[in-house]
């Protein structure tokens, strides 16, 4: 008998985990406080349950929004817990230490692991792991990374694998916004999207988010995959850490006023490609 494994959270990336762990043949019992996610899950072939089932796993994962929702998470499990918990979601990383501490007065053996990747991404095995932890708890944890993703990566103790997973969604965040400018601009130009895309894809200017995002910029199609308010809190972290770091980032910071047109614009919930339309309301600005 495999045993159950839990999920905390079924929103995209929660779904995602579920799928991949039920088409591995691990069950899967899961909770969100949204029904219509509790009810999608057991379509799937999965579990719906209440946090106490879940916690009666020994494996569970957690797809939660933000830090404050995985303390809460770590909250909710009864004392004597003997599981370990593995947190996909991306968090504060200063905060992490205070979470594995607390995680562990309920016997809980805390991992984080956010993940590198679309819903999408994950859906498919193709996304990237990045394991922060204890390394015993981090090996013996391996063949769920395998299970999941295409590749996994040990980064050290615990906050690392969510300073490593800022540092690349700055970098990614960046890019989208680098192709989405080039689009507008090139539509601005009189050049067809969806023909400059393509040209784009084969030229020196080629990055990987030309084939994830930039047919969704061209046809304008925002179904989220990864929705703009998780940029928002994503670069919100990423400004904090950089300020207590004594670091400038100049670009961090035009991409996250750009973000907070697009949550102004009521756009916080759909697709990060969206970023494209906050650059298309951007006036000129003269000498």
């Amino acid at each position: 008998m495999i045993d159950s494994i839990g999920v905390f959270g079924l929103g995209l990336i929660g779904q995602a985990l579920a799928h991949r762990l039920l088409q591995a043949g691990h069950p899967v019992v899961g909770y969100d406080p949204n029904p219509d996610r509790m009810a999608d899950l057991e379509q799937a072939g999965g579990q719906p349950a209440q946090a106490g089932k879940i916690w009666a796993s020994n494996t569970v994962l957690a797809a939660v929004f933000d830090t404050d929702q995985l303390l809460s998470v770590i909250r909710s499990a009864p004392a004597g817990s003997d599981v370990t918990l593995v947190a996909t979601s991306t968090c504060d990383p200063d905060r992490m230490p205070e979470l594995e501490e607390e995680a562990a007065r309920y016997g809980i053996r805390l991992l984080e692991a956010p993940l590198s990747g679309t819903s999408k991404d994950l859906a498919k095995g193709d996304a990237v792991f990045l394991v922060g932890g204890n390394e015993a708890l981090a090996s013996a944890n391996a063949w769920l990374f395998s299970l999941l993703g295409r590749a996994h990566y040990y980064v050290g103790g615990i906050g690392n694998g969510n300073r490593a997973k800022l540092a690349i969604n700055l970098v990614l965040g960046l890019n989208r916004a680098a192709l989405a400018e080039g689009l507008v601009f090139a539509k601005a130009l009189g050049l067809q999207p969806t023909d400059f895309l393509e040209l784009a894809r084969n030229s020196a200017a080629y990055s990987a988010v030309m084939e994830t995002k930039g047919p969704l910029m061209a046809a304008r199609d925002f179904k989220p995959l990864g929705r703009i308010a998780q940029s928002a809190k994503d670069f919100k972290l990423i400004r904090t850490l950089a300020a207590n770091a004594e670091q400038g980032l100049p670009f961090a910071e035009t991409y996250s006023a750009m973000v907070d047109d697009c949550i102004a614009e009521g756009e916080g919930d759909i697709d990060n490609s969206a970023i494209l339309l906050a650059i298309e309301r951007a006036k000129f600005q003269g000498d």
